[in-house]
């Protein structure tokens, strides 16, 4: 199959629910299926791979060591394929099955959707998705990682612009991620750390990255955590599919369990990338102000808004020496006046590397602009008692209700990151001591540089089009005292 034939065969199983659950659930369903397909067709063709090199022994075909993952005794998709009755409960107990087989890389990987409630699911539509993923094998030669890894993207982009209002539990605007993934440029053996990782998007692109550099992507190391049990299921079965297989991704909530521990305090990394929940209300503040690993170094932020808890959180898993990170948020998070005091600190500490404001509807079901806040522990010489403000609110593309950043935009922006120096109504190069001195620590991006504004019927900067509507209407003056003379006299 080519891509566009292996995403319209996927997508054709979303089609098969329309009508029976919400556009919202699909997901819960199809991605569980999909995985399940995939990895019983893998183990086929390792099977017959073992066939071949031994001759037809069974027993060795049967070996652990001859198998990325052990599909025991009745939880092969054909033994899910050959049942007519009570459909759901096969696939439930075949998914248990497999996870027991293989605790230590697909525990809970499935997910909790409810195969069993036949008012939601009847045998005929289960029936009807089983028949429909049978129509290809899904294996390794027939659909390489790479194909599979896209195509498991394509569902996940489909099913965000579908279910709308859940999209942003498990999708980050790709364009941005690739902005981000070039900005934080991971290296081979480095640490990668996403404490909201949603469907592991964030992390999985900087494998990709080096990938596509030709360099070592395999000594990568990728840590995740995701307060829901779904997506995080999600973003471990998207490392699987794109042949990742070096990763933790934990279920849990950052802030009040964090996951990635060593000796009693928070794991330390190189490289750290978040599109973190913004504004939420439902927060354990008050652990937060006597917090047991000390991420309150700034202070502890309003019960109505937890940014900063996440940006401390954030500031304080980062290695000492060469850490650095890069987040997604509103633009609040750059002047309210309730986080002052932390913000004003982060200045003090020369932390803030840049801060890059985006164009509108990056993110799902909301028209507000974003913004990147890039921190580094240990800034380069030239870049000390500095920071770059980039004003890139024009350099998005708007397609229907949601923007995105094309490779021109996503290009301009990276290389002004790059240079690191002023550019006319694009960036700014600022001191430290004037941001807190003279803004009093206010980071909004439009104090410092303010983008060219563009007529939309015109290529003419703003100021050209003012410079001719002034001048016509001083004409338009001149022809009117004309004719009011003329009628006076």
């Amino acid at each position: 199959m080519t891509q566009a034939e292996l995403e319209k065969y996927l997508w054709g199983a979303a089609i098969a629910l329309r009508g029976t659950i919400d556009a919202g659930d699909y997901k819960q369903y199809i991605f569980p299926l999909l995985f399940f397909k995939r990895i019983c067709d893998v183990y086929d063709e390792e099977f017959e791979q073992a066939m071949q090199e031994s001759g037809g022994d069974l027993e060795y075909a049967s070996f652990e060591e001859n198998h990325r993952f052990q599909i025991p005794k009745g939880s092969h998709w054909n033994d899910v394929r050959e049942t007519t009755v009570n459909v759901g409960r096969a696939i439930q107990e075949a998914m248990r099955g497999i996870e027991k087989a293989n605790p230590e890389t697909l525990y809970g990987i499935f997910g909790d959707a409810s195969w069993t409630n036949k008012n939601r699911l009847s045998d005929e539509t289960l029936t009807n998705l089983i028949e429909h993923f049978s129509q290809h094998k899904l294996n390794l030669a027939n659909v390489p990682d790479d194909q599979l890894g896209n195509a498991y993207e394509y569902l996940i982009k489909e099913f965000a612009d579908d279910s709308g209002h859940t999209a942003a539990e498990f999708y980050t605007n790709r364009t941005v991620v690739k902005l981000m993934t070039m900005i934080m440029d991971p290296q081979p053996g480095e640490s990668v750390y996403d404490p909201t990782c949603g469907s592991g998007g964030l992390l999985l692109n900087c494998a990709l990255h080096l990938k596509e550099e030709g360099k070592e992507y395999r000594t990568l190391r990728l840590y995740g955590q995701e307060i829901n049990l779904l997506t995080s299921a999600i973003a471990r079965m998207n490392m699987f599919l794109h042949g990742i297989e070096e990763f933790q991704v934990v279920r849990g909530d950052t802030l009040t369990h964090p996951a990635f521990l060593e000796h009693d305090t928070l794991k330390k990394f190189n490289v750290i990338l978040a599109n973190p929940p913004y504004s939420i209300k439902a927060w354990d503040r008050k652990s937060f102000e006597q917090d047991s690993y000390g991420r309150n170094i700034w202070g502890t932020p309003p019960q109505g808004c937890a940014d900063y808890a996440f940006q401390q959180h954030i500031q304080k898993s980062l290695d000492q020496h060469n850490g650095r990170s890069i987040s997604l948020w509103p633009h609040g998070i750059l002047f309210r006046d309730s986080e002052a005091d932390m913000r004003r600190k982060m200045i003090e500490e020369d932390l803030v590397e840049c801060v890059i404001g985006l164009g509108p509807n990056l993110f799902y079901n909301s028209p507000m602009e974003a913004c990147l806040l890039i921190t580094k522990t240990n800034k380069e010489e030239h870049k000390k008692g500095k920071i770059l403000f980039i004003n890139a609110v024009n350099e998005v593309r708007q397609d229907k209700t949601m923007g995105f950043l094309e490779k021109v935009h996503v290009d301009k922006i990276f290389k002004a990151y790059q240079d690191f120096t002023e550019k006319n109504n694009f960036a700014a190069l600022v001191a430290t001591n004037e941001v807190l001195k003279e803004k009093n620590g206010n980071m909004a991006i439009n104090l410092y540089v303010r983008p060219v504004q563009h007529n939309p019927d015109s290529s003419e900067d703003f100021e050209v089009v003012y410079d001719k509507w002034e001048k016509s209407s001083d004409e338009l003056k001149s022809k009117m005292n004309e004719l009011f003379q003329i009628l006076e006299n």
